[in-house]
């Protein structure tokens, strides 16, 4: 090993926080990113705006573009000449295995943080806040929660949807016939193709599926909440606090120099690549305070 490297490591160990690491744990996450020069970020490839493809071999979007951001900032932090980015796909399925085995240090996708989720992994400061909805084909009928009665509803596996669809489902006596696909896309197509009334999902994403199809008015998102929102997070390895606070640090000087604005207009109030789509969606208030006055959940 060259001897600047093996510098590297002895200086930042010093400063990252020690911690007993069992036999199956990962190491600090600083300690990993100073020893290899690489950090893996977790994408998926239709996620719209948040992570997805374009036309290029590397995944775009307002949640990519804050990780490589961050990723910048820790490249500063342990003085790093240079910094490897691997991006690492990731399903709703697979994205806690994949951080809790080390395979990826961040997920860069839309996350939501729930008191449930942080007993497996952690969340950053909120960078989007959003509620739970349906979206169903107009020729349908479907609007409102009720409507859903005996229908057959499809859920993405891994989603905090599907606990909610099935609270409502008990609670309302709906007796919904709930399906369940891997994939975001594979969920929505269900719809589109049929095979399914109505597909469950956080707000913003729908709205981003229909926008992608070109025919917006074939499509009707729910009236009414199925869960209040929630912020989402970048996802990161439960119980890393080196890496939490460098994520965070660098996510508050974003949001308190303001450029997290123009961020956010770039992805939501702008033609975005590939297709040129604008999902027009204004700054909402709350998620304007969460950039005021970020708060550590995993703190709580």
């Amino acid at each position: 090993m060259q001897r600047s490297t093996l510098w590297l490591m002895l200086v930042f160990s010093s400063l990252l926080p020690t911690r007993a690491v069992s036999e199956d744990a990962q190491p600090p996450t600083l300690e990993t990113i100073a020893r290899t020069g690489t950090i893996k970020l977790g994408y998926a490839d239709r996620n719209i705006p948040f992570s997805y493809l374009g036309t290029g071999p590397e995944p775009i979007g307002y949640s990519i573009e804050l990780c490589l951001r961050v990723a910048d900032s820790i490249k500063k932090k342990l003085g790093l000449p240079e910094l490897k980015v691997e991006f690492v796909k990731r399903t709703p399925s697979n994205r806690i295995m994949l951080l809790n085995d080390g395979t990826m240090d961040m997920e860069c996708v839309a996350s939501t943080n729930t008191e449930e989720r942080r007993k497996a992994v952690w969340f950053s400061y909120s960078h989007f806040i959003t509620g739970t909805r349906y979206v169903a084909l107009k020729s349908s009928g479907l609007n409102t929660v009720a409507d859903l009665a005996g229908r057959t509803v499809v859920v993405t596996t891994g989603t905090i949807n599907i606990t909610q669809l099935n609270v409502l489902n008990r609670k309302l006596g709906l007796n919904v016939a709930v399906l369940q696909n891997d994939s975001t896309e594979g969920s929505f197509d269900m719809v589109t193709e049929n095979r399914a009334s109505a597909f469950v999902m956080d707000d913003i994403l729908l709205r981003s599926f229909v926008a992608e199809t070109g025919k917006p008015e074939d499509y009707v998102i729910s009236d009414e909440y199925l869960a209040p929102p929630q912020p989402y997070g970048l996802m990161l390895r439960h119980g890393d606090t080196g890496f939490r606070d460098a994520v965070n640090e660098a996510l508050g000087q974003i949001y308190e120099s303001g450029e997290i604005e123009k961020i956010y207009d770039k992805w939501f109030n702008a033609p975005i690549p590939p297709n040129g789509i604008n999902l027009k969606r204004p700054l909402p208030g709350d998620l304007a305070e969460a950039f005021r006055k970020p708060v550590d959940t995993t703190a709580e």
